[in-house]
């Protein structure tokens, strides 16, 4: 239940309302570095499970980071990412 409810959250508001948000308001212009940057982190914050894992979950947060782009708002991204987990929960047994 927590994979599926508050990691979700709780990640999306670190990563997309807190460093993603925080990259796009220093460099209005730029639109592919706080995506990377953001997608980066986000990776990085799974290596715990280790660095195959970590390398899996970057490309969803690539995705996560581009929704954010375009809705700046954490809540699309957190459902987003809710139902990536229930996807991987059921489909590849994680």
């Amino acid at each position: 239940m927590l994979l599926l409810a508050l990691s979700p959250v709780l990640e999306e508001v670190v990563v997309r309302a807190g460093v993603q948000e925080w990259l796009m308001r220093r460099a209005p212009q730029a639109r592919v570095w706080p995506v990377l940057a953001s997608a980066l982190v986000f990776g990085l914050l799974h290596v715990r499970a280790g660095w195959p894992h970590a390398l899996a979950v970057t490309v969803p947060g690539l995705v996560l980071a581009m929704l954010y782009q375009r809705t700046r708002d954490w809540r699309w991204c957190a459902c987003a990412h809710g139902a990536m987990n229930a996807f991987a929960i059921s489909v590849c047994g994680l």
